[in-house]
């Protein structure tokens, strides 16, 4: 071999081989950067619809969202298409690359004379270049490899690049270095975006805050109080001016952050459990009733983004959290909006009042009732604070301050219309308190379930399902031919040379001839193999994201509120990742060692037939080793499976509250939290690996046993009794036989590991489907409702067939045109009722009727673009303004720009640069929450449907602004009905009937003025807003009502 080598034609050849077929890696990687963007976008925007699927499904908006992730699928797979051919083409040239060598090497041979050519050379070179074709062939797959860790890195290393949050900018210091100011802004300027420097969010802004102050931010939506503590968080970028900040900070946010876990879990948050100051914490954020209802307690488990608790509990919990922190500086964004006043009243006295009365607070809120009980008010207005100081002060300056005030007393003037005749406190508010049931509510059971794993032999089952789904059979079929035509005509090039040596007639020219022709041949079929299996994958590809896709979208509300979106991007990502890329790879490459391990086989026993007992044991030890390592490698992997959505939980968990972790200074607990689930799903990853080393030198050792036998039978064999040739051909085959058996080994447990990635995606093919979007044959009129009536007949509402009713046989009439308030306490059913009504959730048993029709006899999109709602949490999308406004894309711009008039965000929106085209952020965190609800108020305003429903809608908005939007709604819903779901008294006050619920019945319903004349539960509840708000700010009530 060292002297054919020495021609230089073998070496250069391989060389000029590799070097043809290096230019396929480099299209490959360029193929792979075009193509990650577009997954990139992708998964963002399949986790983003998945975390607002509830509204996505409220405004049956479903196909335009699964369209859009489906156009991002479209143009992934267009490069990924591109990709994988090339790569298909990159594979034929380097499995035919030893072909080629050998090829140019005889032709030097009987040509040139360079060497001889006999057997010895002939079966020299073959069984030389055999030993290498294996790794040869394995160059693809590293180089995919090599190229997508690269890219990997790449972006990793541009996001560790990317600007990193300037701590510095915030001057901190320990309490006791702070003197008597705490808290110390001069001449401050922040601005969110900086390419906006000129005209920051933030303006001018001085501020000094004394140790144990309680400071009140009030002011309009968009003014910036929310903005104000993040510059005192450092989150906001400082444009100029100096920060200084002394002590421990405690935050709790606007838009409530809960984490996964129990109740306990999220108070605690990390620190060592002291049952008494724990206890006082509940107590004082209102908690301790709560928890009493659950089953489990404060060890009740929270679904991810607290799914199981209401708003209110969730703010709660949050407070009791900051409380339990004994921080020094407590930050309160709005921490009263998601409850009832009475609640309101009580968080406030007892928490801070009382539990913060040695803290320094600073308290954003639209409640003007407390403001009189504060040391300080801040009043803010377009980023800038106009006017400060106290209570009686600022209203003796009249302007900004006085408008919030009268607008809070208009709305209080209202209870007066509805027939006040009585005094109010001979009322014991008290006793609504102690009106409670021992009934479970459903919110304390454990929505989140298990993460579903297959256990035992995966079985052909997945096999099938992977080509049965993607109707690949003709493909596999042309597949498996293709590999077979190939390896049969490799054999026969080398059995037609250790024929053709041995006939001295035949001349060099037609030895060498021949076998080129049978080794064209063979060229042929492995192209087409390649070719047919990147088409394989494509095709199962496209179909199993297909099927995934709608049946993630047809899937139930239930299933949502039930399944982590980690779990389901997982396997949108990774498991789709397998499918796109490794499935394929592993499936020809199993293909191949099995179809040449055969032909091997034949070989050998063809020239020694004693070779195939050794042969046959080998193969049956091999089989019991594989089978016992893959009892493990298949758990392995299925747990592996399971770890992948911990991770991602937690990442994008702690990504939604990163504001919080960062002001709580618990940055580094939660890295190690993350390294800790990534060390488990490391950990499983190597252990996979190390198992497969375990088998494959077991096999390793077997195979090895036959190539001695082979070897051993043929130098005991007589001189003569085999032709030279054939004892060449038998060894050549022989010296590939442990590689072969090693690469089928390894790819066939890669490969079964690897197929339960189709298991885990069709497991989310085969969820239950709610009901369809369109029942043929029973759809209503297009004026459907003309009315607006609608009917509630013993209307039993439960979440799952045995848990218990949380609509109890509802029974009444929302007359058309009219405006019904429904109120009630947490866990009453007021969000399960609106729920019923878009049917988000089927009734156990009764019905509604809306101008006659029952509604669970038609189609939900029918169903729900017909209806208009807007939500208790706001939800924007990424995009701008135009397509958060109408997604559909059916509004002219003047219609949009007559609903932003109406709901107060036109002079907003026009000042910015690009008006309808200005971006809107992830959920909208560009935007206010105040500003969130507006939006959600101009969509309902451009569907103008004949049914209207408010859920909690105006909780995060001033008063001020909160009494505009009811006279807009009054205005141009006059002849809608309009249900309102409300904690604040005034929002129903002036509604034409109200619902009163109580743990899942109907207690009261009738018109307001008739319930106050009565001693109902209604009166009960404005008595306790009355209280409420005459006991925070009884000067200024006397004064106007």
């Amino acid at each position: 071999m060292h002297t054919v080598w020495e021609s230089s034609y073998g070496g250069s050849t391989q060389d000029g081989a590799l070097r043809c077929s290096f230019c396929c890696p480099h299209l490959y990687s360029l193929e792979w950067l075009e193509q990650e963007p577009f997954q990139d976008k992708r998964l963002r925007s399949t986790s983003e619809t998945l975390n607002s699927m509830k509204v996505i499904k409220l405004q049956s908006w479903e196909e335009e969202f699964k369209s859009q992730i489906e156009s991002f699928r479209a143009d992934e797979f267009r490069w990924l298409a591109k990709a994988q051919m090339t790569k298909a083409f990159g594979t034929f040239l380097y499995w035919m690359s030893p072909t080629i060598v050998s090829a140019v090497i005889f032709v030097a041979c009987g040509l040139l004379k360079s060497a001889p050519l006999n057997a010895s050379t002939i079966f020299t070179v073959l069984a030389t270049l055999r030993v290498m074709s294996e790794p040869v062939r394995l160059i693809p797959e590293a180089i995919s490899a090599i190229i997508q860790v690269n890219v990997s890195f790449d972006r990793i290393n541009n996001f560790l690049l990317g600007d990193e949050l300037k701590i510095d900018e915030i001057e901190r210091s320990g309490l006791e270095e702070s003197g008597n100011v705490v808290v110390d802004i001069q001449a401050g300027n922040f601005s969110w975006d900086p390419e906006m420097i000129k005209i920051p969010t933030l303006t001018y802004i001085n501020l000094d805050i004394k140790y144990g102050q309680t400071v009140a931010v009030c002011g309009p939506v968009g003014a910036g109080k929310s903005s104000l503590l993040h510059a005192l968080l450092g989150e906001i970028p400082k444009v100029s001016g100096t920060v200084k900040v002394c002590g421990s900070i405690a935050y709790v946010s606007q838009t409530s952050w809960i984490q996964s876990g129990t109740i306990r879990d999220n108070i605690l948050y990390g620190k060592p459990m002291e049952a008494r100051r724990y206890n006082a914490a509940i107590e004082a954020c209102a908690l301790d009733k709560d928890l009493s209802d659950f089953r489990h307690g404060d060890l009740t488990e929270i679904g991810q983004r607290g799914l199981n608790l209401s708003g209110g509990q969730k703010q709660r919990i949050q407070l009791a959290r900051a409380v339990y922190a004994d921080a020094d500086v407590y930050l309160l964004d709005d921490p009263f909006s998601a409850v009832d006043a009475h609640t309101a009243g009580v968080l406030f006295h007892k928490c801070v009042e009382d539990s913060l009365k040695e803290k320094t607070v600073i308290l954003v809120t639209h409640q003007v009732e407390f403001l009189s009980e504060v040391d300080q008010i801040l009043v803010m207005e377009e980023g800038s604070i106009t006017q400060s100081g106290k209570y009686e002060e600022l209203l003796k300056m009249g302007t900004a301050f006085q408008q919030l005030v009268n607008a809070h007393n208009e709305s209080m003037g209202d209870l007066r219309q509805v027939g006040i005749n009585r005094e109010m406190g001979d009322i014991d508010v008290d006793k609504v308190k102690e009106e409670t049931t021992t009934m479970e509510d459903i919110r304390g059971i454990q929505l989140t379930q298990e993460e579903e794993k297959e256990s035992g032999y995966v079985g052909l089952k997945p096999f099938l399902d992977y080509f049965r789904v993607s109707q690949g059979w003709f493909l596999l079929s042309a597949t498996v031919l293709g590999q077979v035509g190939f390896v049969v005509f490799q054999a026969a090039s080398t059995y037609w040379l250790a024929f053709a040596i041995g006939i001295p007639k035949l001349s060099t020219t037609m030895v060498i001839g021949v076998y080129s022709i049978i080794s064209t041949l063979s060229a042929g079929f492995v192209y087409s193999r390649a070719v047919t299996t990147a088409y394989l994958g494509l095709k199962a590809s496209k179909a199993f994201f297909s099927g995934f896709t709608n049946a993630v979208f047809k899937a139930p509300m239930l299933f949502f509120d039930s399944t982590p979106v980690g779990r389901i991007l997982t396997r949108a990502s990774s498991d789709m990742n397998i499918l796109d890329f490794d499935i394929p790879s592993a499936f020809i490459l199993v293909v191949v060692p099995a179809i040449e391990l055969t032909a091997a086989l034949i070989i050998m026993t063809y020239v020694t037939w004693q070779v195939i007992i050794i042969a046959l044991l080998a193969l049956a030890a091999t089989k019991v080793v594989q089978d016992y390592y893959l009892a493990s490698a298949r758990e392995l992997i299925r747990i592996n499976g399971t770890t992948k959505a911990p991770v991602m939980n937690y990442a994008a968990e702690t990504s939604l509250g990163v504001v919080t972790i960062r002001a709580f200074g618990t940055v580094d607990r939660f890295f190690r939290s993350y390294l800790n689930l990534v060390d488990a799903d490391a950990a499983l990853f190597f252990l996979s690996n190390a198992a497969m080393e375990w088998v494959i030198m077991r096999i390793e050792i077997l195979q090895n046993m036959t190539l001695f036998t082979c070897a051993l039978l043929l130098i005991l064999i007589p001189k003569g009794y085999i032709a030279p040739g054939l004892v060449g051909l038998s060894l050549s085959y022989a010296l590939t036989l442990t590689q072969t058996q090693v690469f089928l080994t390894r790819w066939y447990c890669t490969l079964s590991n690897s197929i339960i990635s189709v298991e885990r995606i069709k497991q989310y093919m085969n969820i239950p489907e709610e009901p369809p979007a369109v029942v043929d044959g029973r759809r209503p009129p297009s004026s459907w409702p003309s009315n607006g009536t609608i009917h509630l007949q013993e209307l039993k509402i439960r979440y799952r067939p045995n848990a218990p009713l949380v609509l109890k046989g509802i029974s009444c009439t929302f007359r058309e045109g009219t405006r019904v308030g429904v109120v009630g306490r947490t866990g009453s059913g007021k969000s399960t009722l609106i729920s019923a009504l878009f049917r988000l959730v089927e009734p156990a048993s009764g019905c509604i009727l809306i101008d006659g029709i029952d509604i669970s006899k038609i189609g939900l999109k029918d169903l729900r673009m017909k209806l208009s709602i807007i939500p208790q949490e706001p939800t924007l999308f990424r995009g701008c303004i135009r397509t958060n406004l109408d997604p559909l894309g059916v509004y002219s711009d003047d219609e949009i720009w007559k609903a932003l008039e109406k709901c107060q965000l036109k002079t907003t929106i026009s000042n910015l640069p690009n008006k309808l085209d200005s971006s809107v952020s992830e959920e909208g965190e560009n935007w206010s929450v105040g500003q969130r609800q507006l939006f959600c108020l101009g969509r309902v305003l451009l569907k103008r449907n004949k049914i209207l429903v408010l859920d909690e809608a105006t909780a995060s908005i001033d008063s001020a602004t909160d009494a505009i939007i009811q006279k807009t709604i009054r205005e141009e819903f006059a002849e809608c009905t309009v249900i309102t779901v409300a904690h604040r008294v005034p929002t129903v006050i002036d509604s034409d009937m109200v619902m009163v619920l109580s743990f899942g019945d109907l207690v009261e319903y009738s018109e307001p003025w008739k319930l106050m004349e009565t001693d109902s539960y209604f009166s009960k509840l404005v008595a306790e807003y009355w209280a409420s708000c005459r006991g925070y700010s009884s000067q200024n009530l006397q004064v106007h009502i």
